[in-house]
Parts: C-alpha cells; sequence; structure tokens
C-alpha cells in the first residue's frame, strides 16, 4: 500500500488543502483525497506541483508499506 504524508507534512506546517489548491492551482478535491488518504490515482503533474511547492521530494510525500503495518496487525 502506498502510504501519503501530506496531512502530516500541511500540519507541521501549519498549511491548509485551500491555501494549496489556491497557490498550485490543485483541484481542492485532488487534494483532500490526498490528505484523507482516499485517492486510487494521482497525476504525475499534481504530484510535482505539490513536491515543488513544498520543497520535498517524492519519497517524502508518498511511502511503500506493507499492508500489515496500515491494520496494526
Amino acid at each position: 500500500m502506498i502510504k501519503c504524508h501530506l496531512s502530516r507534512i500541511l500540519g507541521e506546517r501549519k498549511l491548509k488543502v485551500a491555501e494549496i489548491a489556491r497557490d498550485t492551482e490543485i483541484n481542492r478535491n485532488t487534494l483532500h483525497r490526498l490528505y484523507n488518504e482516499t485517492a486510487t490515482r494521482v497525476d504525475l503533474e499534481v504530484i510535482e506541483k505539490l513536491c515543488r511547492h513544498l520543497d520535498i521530494q517524492v519519497g517524502e510525500l508518498f511511502e511503500l508499506v506493507e499492508s500489515s503495518e496500515v491494520s496494526g496487525q
């Protein structure tokens, strides 16, 4: 499973989804899906805009984790 760390990153920086949407012109619904980890697919352009805007690498935004780590088993 791929885990998205957008909510943690925005929380640490005290940023809001609405601010990121306004600054990057990424659709707010797309950002909410990433924030809530409900997105099933994301355009590479969106990933690039987020990484450039937040000055992070792709690996800081996304992480590949084993399913057992997510479910707590």
